[in-house]
């Protein structure tokens, strides 16, 4: 491939290792997976044109806590760093971004979510709409529980094919040397679990993870100078639905993932691996049909957001491992996707592809 000025790939992945409650600061964290990528690349702060990072005050419990993280990588000068208020995987599409104007040639994206500091029970309770949702206490547990009864009263899906997809997830795990949740269960085993929030068993909900992650993207003929596949990034969307699920017609259905995969141009070659970032079980099977993929495409070989999930983090997490199925593994078109908000109310969707 002789990639134009304007080819942008993912030449290098990093993530620390998931931890349900380290003593690491944001910070330490970021500071670990930049250097990992870095060393991994063979590059040097000097040679990174923007940085970029996503994370989350509320996860902090602090205003702009994002700044001393900056601390971490150093940017000088300091126009060349900017934030997203979202997971690291949104930071990687503003560096994508930033690289399209063609003055750099390299940037890395972080990101980081420490979220054994709050009950995600009641934590994401105050993040969501102060006047409608937030009233209720109705917490994001709860109201995937309701997407998921959603699921199973217009005959999509069953609790059993929740639990396969636990199964299949777990298993795959085995074999990631960062997955926090994995090994061999079985399907009954899984059901005659106690609901956390009916119809959603605890094998159902995503792990408690601190963690950081960071790619760095490079352009052009520079990809090649650091990375002897790069993983080129030859479509990337991202689509918002209402904040209320209330106000979406049909929660069984991700209408945004729909209209992101078309613009990342899904379905115009098979997809060999997608990596999707279903924090609960019954999304992978709403995200599945979303994106149109089929028996043919291998889903989360990593194991998925139910192996380990570090909000603000998870989503990154799935576009560096699609990446190395390019990169590492020879793949020739993989999928990454990531979701923030209630109900898969926000989707970004990136196809990845190597030289043939």
């Amino acid at each position: 491939m002789a990639p134009t000025e304007n080819d942008i790939a993912i030449v290098g992945f990093a993530q620390t290792a998931p931890d349900r409650r380290t003593n690491l600061t944001e910070a330490d964290l970021v500071l670990r997976s930049i250097k990992q990528v870095m060393a991994d690349v063979g590059i040097d702060k000097s040679e990174i044109g923007f940085t970029v990072s996503g994370s989350c005050d509320y996860l902090s419990g602090q205003g702009f806590s994002f700044v001393q993280n900056t601390d971490a990588y150093g940017m000088v000068p300091a126009i060349n760093e900017s934030h997203v208020e979202m997971d690291g995987a949104w930071a990687m599409y503003e560096a994508y971004v930033r690289l399209l104007q063609g003055d750099i040639d390299v940037a890395i994206a972080i990101g980081v979510g420490k979220n054994s500091n709050s009950d995600p029970e009641t934590l994401f309770t105050v993040e969501f709409d102060p006047y409608y949702l937030t009233p209720l206490g109705a917490d994001t547990w709860s109201l995937a529980a309701l997407q998921a009864r959603a699921l199973i009263d217009a005959g999509k899906a069953t609790e059993r094919d929740f639990a396969e997809v636990v199964v299949r997830n777990r298993a795959a795990a085995k074999a990631n040397p960062y997955a926090q949740l994995s090994g061999d269960f079985s399907v009954d085993e899984l059901l005659a679990a106690d609901y956390v929030r009916n119809p959603l068993r605890k094998a159902d909900l995503p792990p408690t993870t601190d963690q950081a992650a960071a790619v760095i993207l490079a352009r052009g003929k520079r990809a090649y100078d650091l990375c002897e596949r790069p993983a080129w990034i030859t479509g990337i969307d991202h689509r918002i639905e209402a904040h209320l699920p209330t106000m979406r017609s049909d929660i069984t259905t991700s209408v945004s993932t729909r209209l992101a995969g078309q613009g990342a141009g899904v379905g115009s070659a098979p997809i060999e691996v997608a990596e999707l970032h279903a924090p609960f079980s019954f999304q992978e099977l709403i995200l599945r049909e979303s994106l149109g993929l089929d028996a043919s495409t291998e889903v989360n070989p990593s194991g998925g957001a139910l192996a380990a999930h570090a909000v603000m983090v998870a989503g990154l997490v799935r576009v560096g491992e699609a990446a190395d199925q390019i990169i590492k593994n020879g793949r020739n078109r993989t999928l990454a996707h990531a979701t923030s908000g209630p109900c898969l109310q926000q989707n970004l969707v990136c196809v990845l592809e190597g030289d043939r």
